[in-house]
Protein backbone atom coordinates (compact mmCIF):
# COMPACT_ATOMS: atom_id res chain seq x y z
CA UNK A 1 0.00 0.00 0.00
CA UNK A 2 1.39 3.38 -0.89
CA UNK A 3 2.28 5.58 2.09
CA UNK A 4 -0.03 8.03 1.87
CA UNK A 5 -3.39 5.83 2.11
CA UNK A 6 -6.95 6.64 -0.23
CA UNK A 7 -9.44 7.62 2.68
CA UNK A 8 -12.29 6.62 0.30
CA UNK A 9 -10.51 3.47 -0.54
CA UNK A 10 -9.58 2.36 2.93
CA UNK A 11 -13.09 3.91 3.95
CA UNK A 12 -14.86 1.43 1.59
CA UNK A 13 -12.23 -1.75 2.86
CA UNK A 14 -13.35 -0.92 6.55
CA UNK A 15 -16.98 -1.02 5.52
CA UNK A 16 -16.78 -4.70 4.27
CA UNK A 17 -14.22 -5.79 6.85
CA UNK A 18 -16.97 -6.89 9.05
CA UNK A 19 -20.16 -7.16 6.89
CA UNK A 20 -23.20 -8.39 9.04
CA UNK A 21 -27.11 -8.11 8.57
CA UNK A 22 -26.68 -4.22 9.59
CA UNK A 23 -24.61 -3.20 6.58
CA UNK A 24 -27.19 -2.70 4.24
CA UNK A 25 -28.41 0.85 5.84
CA UNK A 26 -24.79 1.99 5.68
CA UNK A 27 -24.62 0.76 1.76
CA UNK A 28 -25.70 4.05 0.25
CA UNK A 29 -22.88 5.96 2.06
CA UNK A 30 -20.62 3.45 -0.63
CA UNK A 31 -21.93 3.40 -3.67
CA UNK A 32 -23.65 5.28 -6.38
CA UNK A 33 -27.11 4.51 -7.00
CA UNK A 34 -26.47 2.96 -10.70
CA UNK A 35 -23.80 0.46 -9.53
CA UNK A 36 -23.00 -1.66 -10.67
CA UNK A 37 -21.47 -5.14 -9.18
CA UNK A 38 -20.67 -7.83 -10.62
CA UNK A 39 -18.56 -11.50 -8.99
CA UNK A 40 -17.95 -14.96 -10.58
CA UNK A 41 -22.23 -15.86 -9.60
CA UNK A 42 -23.79 -12.70 -9.92
CA UNK A 43 -24.61 -9.48 -11.80
CA UNK A 44 -26.34 -6.64 -9.74
CA UNK A 45 -27.54 -3.13 -11.15
CA UNK A 46 -28.35 -0.74 -8.66
CA UNK A 47 -28.16 0.33 -5.08
CA UNK A 48 -31.53 -0.94 -4.23
CA UNK A 49 -31.09 -4.20 -6.09
CA UNK A 50 -27.23 -4.58 -4.25
CA UNK A 51 -28.63 -3.77 -0.97
CA UNK A 52 -31.75 -6.85 -1.49
CA UNK A 53 -28.87 -9.04 -2.71
CA UNK A 54 -26.63 -8.32 0.50
CA UNK A 55 -29.62 -8.71 3.16
CA UNK A 56 -30.32 -12.10 1.57
CA UNK A 57 -26.95 -13.15 2.02
CA UNK A 58 -26.00 -12.24 5.10
CA UNK A 59 -29.80 -13.69 6.89
CA UNK A 60 -28.36 -17.26 5.62
CA UNK A 61 -24.80 -16.67 6.62
CA UNK A 62 -23.49 -17.20 9.93
CA UNK A 63 -20.28 -15.06 9.95
CA UNK A 64 -18.47 -13.33 7.28
CA UNK A 65 -15.25 -10.89 7.07
CA UNK A 66 -12.43 -9.88 4.52
CA UNK A 67 -9.10 -9.35 5.57
CA UNK A 68 -7.67 -6.59 2.83
CA UNK A 69 -4.05 -7.17 1.79
CA UNK A 70 -2.87 -4.78 -1.26
CA UNK A 71 -4.47 -1.77 -1.91
CA UNK A 72 -4.23 0.75 -4.84
CA UNK A 73 -5.98 3.36 -6.32
CA UNK A 74 -5.07 5.60 -9.63
CA UNK A 75 -7.38 8.13 -10.18
CA UNK A 76 -11.09 6.86 -10.07
CA UNK A 77 -9.44 2.94 -10.28
CA UNK A 78 -8.90 1.05 -7.31
CA UNK A 79 -7.70 -3.05 -6.81
CA UNK A 80 -7.54 -4.43 -3.50
CA UNK A 81 -6.40 -8.12 -2.74
CA UNK A 82 -8.56 -9.64 0.15
CA UNK A 83 -9.57 -13.09 1.94
CA UNK A 84 -13.24 -13.97 2.62
CA UNK A 85 -13.78 -15.63 5.45
CA UNK A 86 -16.86 -17.30 4.96
CA UNK A 87 -18.92 -19.30 7.35
CA UNK A 88 -22.36 -20.72 6.20
CA UNK A 89 -24.46 -23.77 7.67
CA UNK A 90 -24.67 -25.75 4.33
CA UNK A 91 -21.35 -25.27 3.32
CA UNK A 92 -18.44 -27.64 4.21
CA UNK A 93 -19.93 -28.79 7.03
CA UNK A 94 -20.75 -25.20 9.17
CA UNK A 95 -16.54 -24.87 8.85
CA UNK A 96 -15.39 -21.71 7.93
CA UNK A 97 -13.99 -20.87 4.48
CA UNK A 98 -11.24 -19.11 3.29
CA UNK A 99 -11.28 -17.28 -0.37
CA UNK A 100 -8.69 -15.61 -1.89
CA UNK A 101 -9.83 -13.10 -4.22
CA UNK A 102 -9.11 -8.86 -5.84
CA UNK A 103 -11.76 -6.41 -6.08
CA UNK A 104 -11.65 -3.13 -9.17
CA UNK A 105 -13.40 -0.65 -7.87
CA UNK A 106 -14.24 2.46 -10.04
CA UNK A 107 -15.25 5.75 -8.44
CA UNK A 108 -17.53 8.16 -9.18
CA UNK A 109 -16.70 12.00 -8.72
CA UNK A 110 -18.83 12.46 -5.15
CA UNK A 111 -16.16 9.33 -4.10
CA UNK A 112 -18.89 6.46 -3.86
CA UNK A 113 -18.11 3.46 -5.69
CA UNK A 114 -20.17 3.46 -9.17
CA UNK A 115 -18.32 -0.59 -10.21
CA UNK A 116 -17.79 -3.24 -8.35
CA UNK A 117 -16.02 -6.16 -9.73
CA UNK A 118 -14.75 -8.98 -7.37
CA UNK A 119 -12.51 -11.47 -8.80
CA UNK A 120 -12.31 -15.31 -6.98
CA UNK A 121 -12.38 -18.99 -7.84
CA UNK A 122 -15.89 -19.24 -7.08
CA UNK A 123 -15.42 -23.08 -7.13
CA UNK A 124 -13.12 -23.01 -4.23
CA UNK A 125 -15.68 -20.98 -2.63
CA UNK A 126 -18.36 -22.02 -3.20
CA UNK A 127 -18.99 -25.32 -5.95
CA UNK A 128 -16.13 -27.70 -3.80
CA UNK A 129 -18.00 -26.94 -0.91
CA UNK A 130 -21.40 -28.38 -1.75
CA UNK A 131 -21.81 -32.23 -0.52
CA UNK A 132 -22.20 -34.10 -3.79
CA UNK A 133 -20.96 -31.48 -6.22
CA UNK A 134 -18.00 -30.89 -4.45
CA UNK A 135 -16.53 -34.35 -4.34
CA UNK A 136 -16.88 -34.89 -8.37
CA UNK A 137 -15.09 -31.22 -8.93
CA UNK A 138 -12.34 -32.29 -6.30
CA UNK A 139 -12.22 -35.27 -8.07
CA UNK A 140 -12.02 -34.01 -12.12
CA UNK A 141 -9.47 -31.40 -10.31
CA UNK A 142 -7.41 -34.48 -9.14
CA UNK A 143 -7.26 -35.78 -12.34
CA UNK A 144 -6.33 -32.78 -14.26
CA UNK A 145 -3.50 -32.15 -11.90
CA UNK A 146 -1.90 -35.54 -12.63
Amino acid sequence: MAATADQRLEAFCAFFNKPDKSCTKDLYEFYTPDVLFIDPLHRIEGARALERYFATLYENVTACRFDFHERQRSGDQAFATWTMHLTHPRLDGGREIRVSGCSHLTFAADGRVARHQDYFDAGAMLYERLPLLGGAIRLVKRRLDG
